[in-house]
């Protein structure tokens, strides 16, 4: 019984840790991280395989 609680305390704070920005800053947002979302990537040409034309 007591791992389930640790457990259980040990995820909320985990969550409550990654998501501070998201929860506690207005207009918050989580980061994109996706490839088609970075600048940096789309100079250098690189860009996802799901925005291929094939598969849309």
């Amino acid at each position: 019984m007591k791992i389930l609680i640790f457990t259980v305390i040990l995820l909320f704070l985990a969550v409550v840790l990654l998501g501070i920005k998201v929860f506690f800053v207005k207009g918050g947002r989580f980061p994109n991280t996706h490839i088609h979302g970075n600048p940096e990537m789309k100079k250098r040409g690189i860009k996802c395989a799901r925005d291929d034309e094939f598969f849309k």
